[in-house]
């Protein structure tokens, strides 16, 4: 058994260890300490940490994992919270060897607090650019995030602003992603604009295969074809799947993390 003096030697190593991460959702980022430090200033909202289920310290459900979204929606509901997160998430990347970070996040309008999807994506956007010009060791990117809940319509909305920003970002917004609820929708209802972002230089991370069944969906995405696969987890246990494999194999499209030496856009 390892000594402790062992066991910091190899944390540290590890630590040091340069890094890639290609799958950061901003909120599925949020350390416990910035969960704790948004819960302090919102105390009217009356959230315990335990709620959030981020100090849980076991596999959550799936259930369990969109409730956690749901919280950190609401204890982040201004455009100063956004901008708080997204430089803390970079800076425990950085902190922890990451030198290239892909970020991803779905713009979110708060009527209450004013916050619009474009202001959503501008703090992000500052968040990163005050961590640049901190100097920190780490070079980040964004994607904007599709949620397969919002429907197509919100969709393509999601797209154009995408596009606009793909243009005025000076390659900080990189590309979509399409995420959220794995049972929500059906893929062919984002085919048209996710093909629209494609043709407009947008790259593509899509999360699919995330639950059983879902070949069909599976096969008409791939038609695009992605660039990146979140997850893909049931690509290989469904019925004649070997098509799909074959498909992703063909079009070399990198799944989950693993980026086969494709380390940017």
């Amino acid at each position: 058994m390892a000594s402790d003096a062992e066991q910091g030697r190899e944390l540290r190593f590890y630590r040091e260890l340069p890094k890639v991460e290609l799958h950061a959702h901003l909120n599925g980022s949020i350390s416990s300490v910035t969960m704790k430090k948004l819960l302090a200033q919102k105390r009217y909202l009356q959230i315990h940490n335990g709620m959030t289920m981020i100090d849980k310290g076991k596999k959550r459900t799936l259930e369990e994992c969109f409730q956690m979204f749901n919280i950190i929606h609401r204890i982040t509901s201004r455009t100063e919270d956004i901008l708080m997160v997204t430089k803390d998430v970079i800076k425990e990347f950085a902190a922890d060897g990451v030198k290239y970070l892909e970020l991803r996040s779905t713009p979110r309008e708060e009527n209450g607090t004013g916050m619009t999807k474009r202001t959503y994506v501008e703090a992000v956007l500052e968040g990163i650019k005050q961590c640049k010009e901190q100097d920190l060791d780490i070079d980040v990117r964004f994607l904007i995030a599709i949620d397969r809940r919002g429907g197509p319509i919100v969709a393509k909305q999601t797209v154009k602003l995408a596009e606009e920003f793909l243009l005025s970002t000076d390659g900080i917004v990189v590309g979509l992603d399409l995420s959220g609820d794995p049972t929500a929708g059906h893929g062919k209802e984002f085919f048209e604009p996710l093909f629209e972002a494609k043709k407009a230089g947008l790259k593509l991370a899509l999360h699919l295969s995330e639950i059983p069944n879902k070949e069909e969906e599976t096969k008409i995405l791939l038609g695009l074809p992605p660039d990146r696969i979140g997850h893909g987890t049931f690509l290989n246990s469904v019925t004649g799947s070997e098509d799909l494999v074959q498909l992703v194999r063909q079009n070399h499209i990198p799944i989950g993390k693993q980026e086969d030496k494709k380390i940017a856009w």
